[in-house]
């Protein structure tokens, strides 16, 4: 092939689109994914037509090498073919995400309960009051009002008895939940409420958004853990395997930082580089996965322990 028909996206005769891999192979509706193969682009710099399924997906970026594809709306697991010429690629698998509740306004995690039931937040803006505080969606996907009463709440956590702990960015409070839906004050004073999380001693670790890492202890004893950069949006928070508390805190950068806090108190990066970093959780291996964007492509993020980032699900 002369070097004139490589510059206008001419091919052989018979050249049939073939797909090696797609990355990642976790997306959202909306999400953005790379089609890695050969041939996937036709003749005469002519975009390839990518379908999910019966769905046909909208084309961003096409090469011989590699195509970027939105996923579609409607799109479910499934196959992917890239078209081309008439000629039909290779299937290949992905996975898509499909939604189990809409119309919610979520700050920071949702989280389960031991009976596998999910609770969410409708925080609504600041100082705005909701009929519907916390929503529980039950294992069949069915949502149903848990608290009303509750202005903006925020983040969500679990103590082992199974009481429910809510943190609200308006009343500076965390309020206790029953499993029955009983609402008492925990602890006042928190300053711009965010993310929420238990260590292992069950001390209940309180992001202010202004800059302090709050620790409560079980007697309700309040500490001023640590202090970090003021965030824009909201701190979250999970612990690591170790008992390490790791902190996201969105800024006005587009290169933010995870941040490790040891159990004394110390801070220190674990992570720099994401977008707009957020909700987080750990797997069973010690992996974090992180709601942010990694090099301009958004979705889910995969830390590994080394601290080795890849994208894991589009969105």
């Amino acid at each position: 092939m002369s070097i004139s028909d490589r510059l206008l996206g001419k091919k052989p005769a018979n050249g049939k689109p073939h797909i090696e891999a797609v990355a990642p192979s976790l997306a959202l509706p909306g999400g953005e994914v790379r089609i890695i193969g050969k041939s996937l682009r036709p003749p005469e710099l002519r975009r390839p037509s990518v379908r999910f399924g019966e769905i046909e997906a909208s084309v961003l970026i096409s090469s011989d090498e590699f195509v970027i594809a939105r996923v579609p709306d409607g799109a479910a697991s499934g196959p992917v073919v890239v078209g081309t010429n008439g000629h039909v690629s290779n299937a290949h698998a992905i996975k898509v995400a499909t939604p189990i509740a809409g119309d919610l306004h979520p700050v920071a995690n949702p989280a389960f309960d031991r009976g596998g039931n999910l609770y969410v937040t409708f925080s609504g803006s600041r100082g705005q009051k909701v009929p519907v505080a916390v929503f529980k969606i039950d294992p069949n996907h069915e949502a149903t009002p848990f608290i009303g009463e509750m202005m903006n709440a925020t983040a969500i956590a679990f103590d082992r008895e199974g009481d429910m702990y809510v943190s609200s960015r308006h009343d500076e409070a965390i309020y206790k939940v029953t499993p029955s839906g009983s609402v008492s004050t925990y602890a006042e004073g928190m300053g711009v409420a965010t993310g929420i999380a238990f260590d292992r001693a069950e001390n209940l670790y309180v992001g202010d958004r202004s800059g302090t890492i709050f620790k409560i202890a079980r007697d309700r004893q309040i500490f001023v853990f640590a202090t970090l950069e003021p965030s824009v949006s909201a701190y979250h928070l999970a612990i690591g395997p170790q008992g390490d508390l790791f902190v996201t805190g969105p800024t006005t950068s587009s290169f933010d930082s995870i941040y490790k806090i040891d159990p004394h108190g110390g801070v220190s990066v674990f992570y720099r580089g994401l977008g707009r970093p957020q909700g987080m959780a750990f797997d069973v291996d010690g992996n974090l996965y992180v709601a942010a964007s990694l090099t301009g492509r958004r979705g889910i993020v995969k830390i590994t322990p080394q601290g080795k980032a890849n994208l894991e699900l589009a969105g």
